[in-house]
C-alpha cells in the first residue's frame, strides 16, 4: 500500500473510524469494575443476505456475565434529554438513541456536572473488554447500552446494561478487515428494536432485550451502489415510521425504508452518480419542507423526506472523496466541514415553491474537520482541525474566533457548559465553550493499552462520560456530588 493510499483513510469516521499514529506508552490502570470478554467466546452466525427474517437459532448470543468483586456505581434515573431534572448514573432513562443524541446535535442536556476533574480523572464507574475492535460509538435508551466491533471474522453488535454487563452480541455481516480494520457505525435504537449498518453494507434490525435478528438486507447489492474504499461509516436514522441510509452510487442517493419490515418505500434519484460519503443524515425541517441532508463523496445533498425527491446538490470536494461529517442544521442554514484543506462552509437554504436551492454564504479553512465532528454552542462553532488545532469559529461571519493545540487532534461532545474533548492519542480534555480563547480546565490520559487509535465520539449521559477505545469501553462518573 504507497502512503497515498494510507493517509486518506484518517477521514472515514463520521461516527467512527481509524488510522496509525505514534503511540505513547499506557498509564496505570484506574480504580473501578474492569469486565473482560469471556474466554470461551461463541460464534456468530451471519444473517443470510436476502432480507428475510433468520430463526432466532441462526445468532447465538454470549451470556450475561456475572458483576466483578469491585464494587459499581449505584443506579438511578436521569430525565430524558428534553427534561430538565439532574441526571444520574445508570438510569434506565438515560437517553442517546443514536450517533450525536436525539436532535443530531451532539449536546447533552446533562446538569450538575463536575466544573474540573481531579489529575488522575473522574471516577471510574467501570470498564468493560470485549466489544471488539472498532470506532463505533455508543447509544443508550431504556436501561441498555449499544455499540459495535470485529470480533473473529464476524462484525458484532453489542448490548449492555448500565453497569458495563454484556446481555448479548449478535453478528452483522463480515468484519470489516480491509483498509484499517474495525467497526464504524454506531446502532440506533428505536423502541424495542434496534438497527445497525456494518462496513459492508449489512443492515440488520434486532430486538433490544435479546437480540433476535426481525429483518435483514444488504444496502449496497439491493441498490447496486459500489462500497467506498474505507467502508461504511453511516449510523442509520429512524424516525417515525422509517430509517433512512444512503446507498448513494448511480442508483439512488438515499434510501427510505420501512422500519418494521425492512421494504423499500422510496428511494431518491442518483445525486450525479456520486458514491456514499461517510457521513450520517441530518434532519432538518425547513420552512415545511422535511429535508434529509448528507455528504456523498463529493457534495452536500438534501432530499424531501416524504417523498424522496432529489431537493438540491451542493459541490463541496475533498481529497480522496472524504467527507467524513454529519451536517449541522439551524435556522435555515447548513454547516459542513471536511478534511485536508477542504475547510469549512455554510450554506444557506432558499425555497422556491416546492423547490429548495442552496447556495455559499461564507468558507473558513482553518478548520477543516477530518472525522471527529463539529458541535455548535451559542451562535459558535467547536472542533478540531486535520492539523490537530482546535478551532472555534463565528457560525454567522465564519470569523476564526481562536486555534490552539490543546490537547492533540481528536474528537468532542458538549454538556452543562463544557467541550468534552477526546483526542485520538488517548488524552481526554475538560474545555470551557467560550470563544473568548481555549481553556483547558482539566486533563487526563485514558488507562488503555489498546493500539487503536482512539477515534469514537465520547459520550455524555445520565451523568456518565463513556469512552471507547478499540476493545473497551469506559465509563466515568462526571457528577458533581456534594
Amino acid at each position: 500500500m504507497t502512503w497515498k493510499n494510507i493517509i486518506p483513510w484518517l477521514c472515514v469516521l463520521a461516527v467512527a473510524v481509524s488510522c496509525q499514529a505514534r503511540r505513547e506508552p499506557p498509564t496505570p490502570a484506574e480504580p473501578g469494575t474492569t469486565r473482560s470478554q469471556p474466554t470461551a467466546q461463541e460464534s456468530f452466525e451471519s444473517p443470510e443476505k436476502t432480507g428475510q427474517v433468520p430463526s432466532s437459532e441462526e445468532t447465538r448470543s454470549v451470556a450475561p456475565r456475572p458483576s466483578e468483586t469491585a464494587e459499581t456505581l449505584p443506579s438511578s434515573q436521569t430525565a430524558p434529554p428534553a427534561g430538565s431534572a439532574k441526571p444520574s448514573p445508570g438510569g434506565s432513562q438515560a437517553y442517546w438513541p443514536r450517533f450525536h443524541g436525539p436532535r443530531g446535535d451532539n449536546l447533552s442536556d446533562d446538569k450538575g456536572l463536575l466544573a474540573e476533574w481531579p489529575q488522575e480523572g473522574p471516577p471510574l464507574a467501570w470498564k468493560t473488554e470485549g466489544i471488539g475492535q472498532g470506532y463505533a460509538g455508543v447509544t443508550i435508551a431504556d436501561g441498555r447500552i449499544f455499540t459495535a466491533g470485529n470480533i473473529d471474522k464476524d462484525a458484532v453488535v453489542t448490548a449492555l446494561d448500565m453497569e458495563g454487563r454484556i446481555l448479548w452480541q449478535k453478528s452483522n455481516g463480515p468484519a470489516w478487515t480491509k483498509n484499517y480494520p474495525g467497526a464504524r457505525g454506531t446502532p440506533t435504537i428505536d423502541g424495542d428494536r434496534v438497527y445497525h449498518l456494518g462496513a459492508s453494507g449489512d443492515l440488520t434490525c434486532y430486538r433490544v432485550d435479546d437480540g433476535t435478528v426481525v429483518w435483514h438486507t444488504n444496502i449496497m447489492e439491493r441498490y447496486e451502489a459500489p462500497l467506498p474504499e474505507w467502508g461504511l461509516a453511516e449510523s442509520v436514522l429512524v424516525r417515525g415510521k422509517y430509517l433512512y441510509c444512503t446507498p448513494g452510487g448511480p442508483k439512488t442517493c438515499i434510501v427510505c425504508l420501512d422500519k418494521m419490515t425492512g421494504e423499500t418505500v422510496w428511494q431518491s434519484d442518483s445525486a450525479n452518480g456520486d458514491t456514499t460519503g461517510y457521513a450520517s443524515i441530518q434532519w432538518a425541517d425547513f420552512e415545511g419542507i422535511p429535508i434529509l441532508l448528507t455528504m456523498t463523496a463529493k457534495a452536500l445533498v438534501g432530499v424531501h423526506a416524504e417523498t424522496g425527491r432529489l431537493l438540491f446538490r451542493h459541490p463541496h470536494e475533498t481529497a480522496y472523496d472524504v467527507n467524513a461529517f454529519m451536517p449541522l442544521y439551524a435556522d435555515g442554514e447548513v454547516f459542513v466541514s471536511t478534511g485536508y484543506g477542504s475547510g469549512s462552509e455554510l450554506v444557506r437554504l432558499k425555497r422556491e415553491g416546492e423547490n429548495v436551492t442552496a447556495e455559499q454564504v461564507w468558507v473558513n479553512k482553518d478548520l477543516d474537520n477530518h472525522h471527529g465532528g463539529v458541535i455548535l454552542v451559542n451562535g459558535f462553532l467547536y472542533g478540531s482541525s486535520y492539523n490537530g488545532r482546535w478551532c472555534c469559529i463565528d457560525w454567522k461571519t465564519g470569523e476564526t474566533r481562536y486555534m490552539d493545540r490543546g490537547i492533540g487532534k481528536g474528537s468532542l461532545t458538549y454538556a452543562d457548559g463544557m467541550l468534552y474533548m477526546y483526542s485520538e492519542r488517548r488524552t481526554v480534555g475538560l474545555v470551557k465553550a467560550t470563544p473568548e480563547k481555549y481553556e483547558l480546565v482539566s486533563q487526563f490520559r485514558l488507562p488503555s493499552e489498546e493500539r487503536a487509535e482512539s477515534w469514537a465520539h465520547p459520550v455524555v449521559c445520565g451523568g456518565r462520560l463513556y469512552l471507547r477505545h478499540g476493545n473497551i469501553l469506559f465509563a466515568y462518573d462526571v457528577r458533581n456530588q456534594p
